[in-house]
């Protein structure tokens, strides 16, 4: 066994657990290989740890342990944690190496024990092409391997993302996700390929993982895509444009503040508080002033993102006659955590019993920002 010996064994054991059609059938094999007594054997998959300490020897103990523990699971009974089953293979190998003459029976039974990271990771890039279970748990074993910074999985994923017509979507958007272990420029057009098949159902993700990795060549689809009729793709493009910061998208997401899907406008308005600048703030403020929605909670948090400068007006906000966009105050001037947010805010959550248009009281949401400062405050003083 190579380097990264204890991940090896533990990707392998779940592989080869996983793989199982009938585990219980398969554990027996094991133990038979081992040369312990039938008895023993017959009690394990019984699932009787309480007869079986007195059975195999001190070294083969701990494997019998573990399938009594497996089977007393898949006989409903439930008091083993639920990985039981994958620390079969890895326990059978170690056991081997203590007893070189069972490592022949045991290597046999257990099929092709994994000679490093290479080898298993070769096998679990070809399992991408297997039935749909199989090819999900490769695709989260590789993305276990590239966070442990193995080269060979992460060429194997930049293979995945790099054409999103020869994968199943499912997988394609799992890697696309972790595209930080392992996103260069090599899938730049595999990105920007799938990122003009607008009709994909992993366009969105294909959005973000542009922003993720800052391919700017991508600006222009990602805005096109804020029209698109799927409003989870409208979301996804305001959430890339945001991470882009860029100030020339502040027109484009402003128009989506008035989408008709609340996510949508949340995201756009998180996004302009991201981007920031004269232009992005008084698109907000629009918005607030227009009262076009009295469940505004994401432009309150829009405009705290703005810091220390919208503090004095969000003050003068809370003396507002309308009910709503005093709660609106209260909500942002928490999240600014700022000194002189506290005065206005303890005075409203004692007095003001007005209620909002939703019928939630505005001194409720002064306490809720209360608290909002409260909390960051004690973390930034942790930190």
């Amino acid at each position: 066994m190579t380097d990264d010996r204890d991940a090896v064994l533990r990707l392998w054991g779940r592989r080869l657990y996983e793989r199982q059609d009938e585990p219980l059938a398969s554990a027996r094999t094991v133990l038979k290989a081992t040369g312990r007594p039938a008895s023993a054997v017959t009690l394990a998959m019984a699932g009787r740890l309480d007869t079986l300490a007195d059975a195999p020897s001190d070294r083969a103990w701990p494997l019998f342990r573990t399938v009594a523990k497996l089977a007393a699971n898949l006989r409903a009974d439930g008091s083993y944690d639920a990985d039981v089953g994958t620390r079969i293979g890895p326990l059978a190998l170690r056991l081997g190496e203590l007893e070189p003459s069972l490592a022949g029976p045991l290597g046999e039974a257990l099929g092709h024990p994994p000679d490093g990271p290479g080898s298993l990771v070769t096998a679990l890039a070809a399992e991408l092409s297997g039935n749909r279970r199989i090819r999900m748990r490769a695709i989260d074993a590789l993305l276990e391997w590239a966070e442990l910074g193995h080269p060979q999985a992460r060429a194997a994923l930049v293979e995945v993302a790099s054409d999103h017509r020869t994968r199943d979507v499912a997988v394609w958007t799992k890697a696309l996700n972790r595209i930080d272990l392992f996103g260069d420029a090599s899938i730049e057009p595999g990105l920007l390929r799938a990122l003009a098949d607008t009709g994909h159902r992993g366009v969105r993700w294909s959005a973000l993982a542009c922003a993720e990795l800052g391919f700017r060549r991508a600006l222009p689809l990602i805005t096109a895509l804020l029209d698109h009729p799927d409003p989870m793709v409208r979301e996804g493009a305001c959430e890339a444009l945001g991470l882009f910061e860029e100030p020339a998208s502040v027109p484009a997401l402003t128009a989506r503040l008035n989408d008709e899907s609340d996510r949508v406008r949340g995201r756009a308005a998180m996004a302009l508080g991201r981007i920031g600048g004269d232009r992005a703030l008084a698109a907000l403020w629009q918005t607030v002033w227009e009262r076009r929605n009295p469940k505004a909670g994401h432009l309150a948090s829009a405009i705290a993102a703005f810091g220390p400068p919208v503090v004095n007006d969000l003050i003068t906000l809370t003396t507002d006659p309308d009910p709503d966009l005093r709660a609106l105050a209260c909500r942002a001037l928490g999240s600014t955590a700022d000194d002189r947010a506290l005065p206005p805010l303890e005075h409203l959550a004692a007095h003001d019993l007005a209620r909002t248009t939703l019928g939630g009281l505005v001194s409720t949401a002064a306490k809720q920002g209360l608290r909002t400062a409260h909390r960051m405050r004690a973390r930034t003083a942790s930190t």
